[in-house]
């Protein structure tokens, strides 16, 4: 088994590999998973504060109405797989309302910021075994192999994905995604996954863009990482963050806008790009409800049930296995 420092190394060369590979691009791409080093994960978790930020408290409520009906698709003892786990707030409402769950494995890919929301769920619930994963959720990688298997004093394994990520997916990633949650939560498994739903698009940009700044800080720190860990000196200053809606793939896109010309080296290698120039580093997917079912089914799930807010801004899909 990677210690820690191996793990950290690979995501390192991961993560160099994928800045080259996107500068390199006529249209410059930085994939958003690498959006939240810890800095990262902490400036969003700022931005889910944020008034113009609805998709969170908007699902907050939503778990929190229906979390006695979440808790009967998870049945009793469950296994709880959460992808994306973050700050863990919305995975509380979750755990509070199960009964007697067996074990929670959060997944994520910022390790220190994973090991911080470990513990405060171990304090939050003493009586609950954790056992955290550091890994790049978009991709293959193997659960513990002394995960409880269901039927042997644990119930059924259970995928809790909360948040509109799903939507950070392109169809492809997103149905594979979804396969490989089926494949770790078994034939009798069930997954719980936020979504968030097409609307007008001021609603849209001004959630990508609000006024304080903060989505802003968010996108450049990506730049910022790249300094720190590839020893880069991109002049972050001569960027700015801009939110666009893509009408034809239904998706909010974030882009770093080159302000005037810029060029500098990563590892050895120059980039350049022009004023106006942008490196697009995010795109945030909204669903309707023929869509979602769509993709749940291409990935071998069927929606059990579908809970929504009475403004239709936001919902969670309860899935099973087809």
């Amino acid at each position: 088994m990677l210690d820690r420092t191996d793990t950290k190394a690979l995501q390192r060369e991961a993560f160099r590999r994928d800045v080259i590979a996107g500068l390199s691009k006529v249209g410059k791409t930085l994939p958003a998973r690498w959006l939240y080093d810890d800095r990262g994960s902490e400036l969003f978790e700022e931005i889910t504060r944020a008034p113009e930020y609805y998709p969170t408290r908007t699902e907050t409520a939503i778990l929190t109405d229906n979390a006695q009906a979440i808790a009967g698709l998870f049945g009793e003892r469950a296994v709880v797989l959460e992808y994306g786990a973050g700050a863990g707030i919305k995975t509380e409402i979750v755990l509070a309302a199960l009964a007697r769950p067996r074990l929670y494995v959060p997944i994520d890919i910022s390790g220190d910021f994973l090991k911080t929301s470990a513990e405060r769920i171990r304090t939050r619930f003493p009586g609950l075994a954790v056992e955290p994963v550091t890994a790049d959720f978009t991709e293959d990688f193997e659960l513990p192999g002394d995960l409880p298997k269901p039927g042997r004093g644990a119930g059924r394994r259970g995928g809790f994905f909360p948040g509109s990520t799903i939507g950070n997916l392109d169809r492809g990633e997103a149905t594979a995604f979804l396969k490989r949650v089926g494949r770790h939560v078994g034939p009798d498994g069930v997954a719980v996954i936020g979504c968030d739903l097409k609307k007008d698009i001021a609603t849209l940009v001004a959630a990508y863009d609000d006024a304080v700044g903060v989505t802003a800080a968010f996108n450049l720190n990506i730049l910022r990482r790249i300094n720190r860990e590839l020893s880069a000196d991109i002049p972050v200053d001569d960027f700015v963050h801009e939110a666009r809606w893509n009408a034809e793939s239904s998706a909010i896109e974030m882009h770093l806008v080159a302000k005037a010309p810029v060029q500098f080296a990563i590892d050895g290698r120059e980039f350049r790009l022009d004023r106006g120039e942008t490196i697009h580093t995010e795109n945030s997917r909204k669903y309707d409800v023929d869509s979602l079912s769509a993709l749940a089914e291409a990935a071998g799930w069927r929606i059990e049930t579908l809970w929504t807010d009475e403004r239709k801004l936001f919902a969670v899909m309860g899935l099973v296995v087809r």
